[in-house]
């Protein structure tokens, strides 16, 4: 085991676990390091702060999982960690119209750079993090044995796979957490009683976002005879709720055109089930754009509602300052645009946008465009997505129900 020692001044939030540790707050480790593994970490004057995992190959060389001395984060407790994770979200597993849902959620859960997506009968992994990588076949060894799943899909998130190190290629696992190769049909599941499909191992981060479960429910509640614009729909989850909370007619736009298609087949196959009326693909049109030139050529006063669901726009803290400008002009060109009345449902999924900044940016747009916007509602991910209060990083996703009045 390491031992390492944190400069004095840079153990304020280590102490108050903050599980992120970078080189330049080393002091100094002892023996010289080798290889990944567990280490002891003390302030300058050697008292204890914590147990972590130390990589020098890793873009956070050192993370802090357990601050008890009496508990080593060894394998039988990186165990327990998952087996912890799946039980606190049990209620999940028996929800009558809705199984797919984020069963561990990195740090938050203690586990870093960990994500794990139920999708009905097979589990979809995504790794960020070196820590995570060494501990891929306990973790689908474990998942095998206490879930059982159809199969598993571990993949590298493209954005980490540089600065970690890692290979993007996917790794598939049977229901006994064996490797090896799963069909290719569609994995087929159910949120708030829609019927999604999405390919294996394809697409943004797990293929589905299942963070905006709640608030797709809760922009329906907005949807009934409204002319809506849904931004960045990606498959089109924001699109199925509008039409079945029963908007008129909805203008998709997103940058893929193979995922705006595939949207279209989404409402097909909930017509399908009887959980869309007839027609319902009569009511949407898709266009496949960039999101920011669109805004500005979509028509004045013609949508009662839009969402504004834009990708990661802040990677690093090193990009806030264009993301911020980014969402300052969507939005802006938004509330310039919607109904005097209307309602924007806006999000931004960057852990470097804190809510805070995020509100304000909101605020310089409403004075932009002179409008004044009233906040109906401030939204979230859901429970499966918890918020660990010493790591505010877990709070990526931020949103607000906005009514402009012009």
């Amino acid at each position: 085991m390491y031992e390492i020692t944190i400069l004095q001044g840079k153990e304020k939030q280590l102490v108050k676990k903050h599980p992120w540790v970078f080189t330049g707050a080393i002091e100094k480790i002892s023996p010289v390091f080798k290889d990944a593994g567990l280490s002891k970490v003390l302030d300058y004057r050697g008292a204890f702060i914590a147990y972590g995992w130390y990589d020098e190959k890793s873009h956070i060389v050192l993370h802090l999982l357990s601050w008890d001395k009496e508990i080593i984060p060894d394998d039988d407790w990186f165990v327990s960690a998952v087996k912890a994770a799946i039980y606190r979200r049990r209620n999940l597993f028996s929800l009558p119209d809705t199984n797919t849902f984020r069963l561990i959620h990195g740090e938050a859960d203690f586990l870093p750079g960990i994500a794990a997506d139920v999708y009905g009968r097979e589990i979809r992994i995504i790794i960020s993090s070196r820590y995570a990588k060494y501990h891929e076949e306990l973790l689908v060894k474990t998942l095998a044995t206490i879930l059982k799943p159809k199969g598993i899909t571990v993949t590298v998130d493209g954005f980490y796979a540089s600065s970690e190190g890692l290979s993007k290629n996917a790794r598939e696992y049977d229901e006994e957490g064996k490797e090896t190769k799963l069909t290719d049909e569609n994995l087929s599941f159910m949120e708030n009683g829609i019927y999604y499909e999405t390919e294996r191992g394809s697409g943004q981060k797990s293929g589905f976002f299942c963070d905006q479960r709640d608030n797709r429910e809760i922009v329906e509640e907005y949807a009934k005879g409204t002319v809506v614009l849904d931004a960045c729909s990606y498959t089109g989850a924001f699109t199925l709720h509008a039409l079945r909370g029963g908007a008129e007619s909805v203008l998709s736009l997103d940058s893929s055109e193979s995922a705006l298609r595939h949207l279209l087949y989404q409402i097909h196959l909930n017509e399908n089930k009887g959980v869309l009326e007839s027609g319902s693909r009569d009511k949407v049109e898709i266009r496949s754009c960039d999101i920011f030139d669109e805004m500005r050529k979509i028509e004045d006063d013609k949508y009662d509602l839009m969402i504004l669901d834009p990708p990661k726009l802040a990677q690093t803290k090193g990009k806030l300052e264009a993301a911020l400008k980014a969402y300052k002009d969507l939005n802006r060109v938004a509330m310039l645009k919607i109904k005097n009345g209307g309602i924007i449902a806006t999000f931004s999924c960057s852990s470097a946008v804190t809510r805070e900044t995020f509100r304000q940016t909101l605020a310089w747009a409403a004075a932009d465009a002179n409008v004044e916007i009233q906040i109906l509602r401030t939204l979230s991910a859901g429970e499966d997505h918890p918020i660990r209060i010493s790591f505010p990083e877990s709070e990526y996703l931020k949103g607000y129900i906005l009514r402009v009045i012009k």
